[in-house]
């Protein structure tokens, strides 16, 4: 506990023993209801200090401790020993000490918030004796009986013993009493201050070991690890990724909505040289130009209407990691402008402001148009698309990666049991392949939101089955099969009979669920299935 200097006039002590508390932002919630409990105590103890302690006790939501304060008097007179006691007793817990030795031991062994020594003592005087108690128990409050007349020498004993106050003999019983308590409702406020401080650590600790917990833990969901897919189209995106991740080159990806371009450009960041600083993104196609020029670049107050205070644009805060600036085919020609000028020179200008910001920030692209045709109509600029396509990465449709299919539906329904406390097993052979003969227009997003659908529709069931998923799903597939069986690929008549063959049995499996019914519905033996299966070279796994 730190020490207050007092001058020797002084009655009370300029800044006190209690350290001040400032809130941090890392505080956790459950900690912050707490403090402010305990700051409103601290205001109360200050504010109205006669409320703060009842019978020597201290009283703050904090403690739940109501035993009196310890208090230890030292003097080899055995009268003033009595005289203390008797004045203070009532109160407090009153431990007593003929010397700095006894006293040294009394504080070793016991609670004590508060010393009263004699000045004058055989073998070590009272200066001596509160010197150490300071080095040994700085947070125990210290004061000096004396009779010292010699008001140059009582200066010098004060400030060599860091004394919180003085006492000259002979004293006044009720003028004891107050400065007591006044020495313990600050002795109260600075234990309560300790007891603050320690939690605070405690919480910043916690909250830096859970920061890096959760950054390793965004580390391992958005590195390529975390990116399922071991179809061919998938793992030549692989190849160029991890080529490029570990660089600062300008990214461009395109694809289909639904693709996965956010997970992608997450990805690149946090497998790559910036991963410790922030990664922005920002939809190009959710705000109007003024309003997203504003979020890029920032302004300065009185830019607009509205404008009041300065604002950081999402570059500035960026700095050092990485932007992804999604739909950015969607922006407009003098967007655009804007946006050339943070490539080429690494610089950008507020709203309102009268010079340009230097920032060090790689931009991650992404869209769903075909810039080139936009190029050409005119719509973007060929500069700009130049600039984007350092490196461009095209994200395979799912319809373009359907073996991918089964492992991301099972990594979906995982997910989704977790989300929503389901136990789902799997899938039937049925309902796998209806996932996969579906077209899946809105790609991954499409899927896993049809999954999240399912499990929350599914009640008991432990096996996701055909019937249910939705109707326009098991509809398409149905129409499709139907089509293919009334309009055969192959010319060749062997090639478009076994064709009608496979699609009959995969039909009948899946409907069926074993191969066994499936001979039963095509009126075959089932050994005969198995072996036309094996001459269609259909694997084990059909449907």
């Amino acid at each position: 506990m730190g020490e207050s200097k007092f001058s020797f006039s002084s009655v009370e002590p300029e800044g006190g023993d209690a350290r001040s508390v400032d809130s941090r932002e890392t505080a956790s919630d459950t900690l912050s209801s707490h403090t402010s409990l305990a700051h409103a105590a601290t205001a109360r103890a200050l504010t109205h200090p006669s409320e703060s302690l009842t019978d020597g006790m201290l009283r703050t939501p904090r403690s739940e401790r109501r035993t009196p304060f310890g208090i230890l008097l030292v003097d080899d007179e055995e009268g003033i020993l009595e005289s203390l006691e008797f004045t203070l007793q009532d109160d407090y817990r009153i431990f007593k000490a003929r010397n700095g030795l006894e006293g040294l031991e009394v504080l070793a062994r016991e609670d004590i918030a508060l010393v009263i020594a004699d000045q004058v003592m055989p073998k070590m005087n009272g200066v001596e004796f509160l010197e150490k108690v300071n080095t040994q128990y700085p947070e125990v409050l210290r004061i000096l009986l004396t009779g010292y007349a010699d008001m140059s020498s009582l200066m010098r004993a004060v400030n060599e013993g860091r004394i919180y106050r003085y006492i000259q003999k002979p004293w006044e019983p009720n003028e004891l009493r107050l400065i007591v308590k006044r020495a313990l409702e600050q002795y109260a406020l600075a234990e309560e201050n300790r007891s603050l401080s320690c939690a605070l650590a405690e919480a910043n600790e916690r909250l830096q070991r859970e920061n890096v917990y959760l950054r390793r833990e965004v580390e391992r969901r958005y590195s390529f690890a975390g990116i399922l897919g071991s179809s061919p189209a998938m793992q030549r995106v692989f190849e160029i990724l991890e080529k490029v991740a570990a660089t600062d080159a300008t990214v461009l990806l395109t694809g289909e909505t639904g693709t996965g371009k956010d997970l992608i450009a997450r990805a690149i960041h946090y497998s790559g040289p910036r991963k410790a600083h922030p990664f922005i993104a920002q939809n190009c196609a959710a705000l109007p130009d003024t309003l997203l020029e504003s979020e890029l670049f920032g302004h300065k107050r009185g830019a607009f209407t509205g404008a009041h205070a300065d604002k950081k644009g999402l570059f500035e805060l960026a700095n050092h990691g990485t932007i992804f600036m999604d739909e950015i085919g969607e922006t407009k020609p003098s967007m655009q402008v804007r946006l050339l000028r943070v490539l080429q020179n690494g610089e950008v200008r507020p709203l309102g402001a009268s010079g340009s910001i230097q920032v060090d920030v790689r931009i991650v692209a992404a869209t769903n148009r075909d810039l080139r045709r936009e190029v050409r109509e005119g719509n973007f600029r060929e500069d700009l698309y130049y600039r984007l396509r350092v490196i461009e990465i095209h994200l395979p449709a799912l319809r373009e990666r359907k073996t991918d299919i089964p492992e991301l539906a099972h990594h979906f329904l995982e997910l989704a049991n977790k989300k929503m406390g389901r136990h789902l097993q799997g899938f039937s052979n049925s309902a796998m392949q209806c996932l996969m003969e579906y077209r899946w227009r809105g790609n991954i997003r499409e899927l896993e939101n049809e999954i999240e659908r399912i499990v929350a529709l599914a009640g008991d069931v432990d096996t996701v089955r055909e019937e249910m998923l939705s109707d326009h799903i098991r509809e398409e597939v149905s129409g499709t099969s139907s089509e293919m069986l009334l309009e055969p690929s192959a010319l060749d008549l062997n090639q478009a009979v076994d064709q009608l063959k496979r699609r009959m049995i995969r039909d009948a499996i899946r409907q069926t669920g074993s191969k066994s019914r499936a001979a039963e519905r095509l009126g075959i033996p089932r050994q005969s299935l198995q072996k036309m299966m094996k001459r269609l070279e259909m694997g084990d796994d059909t449907p």
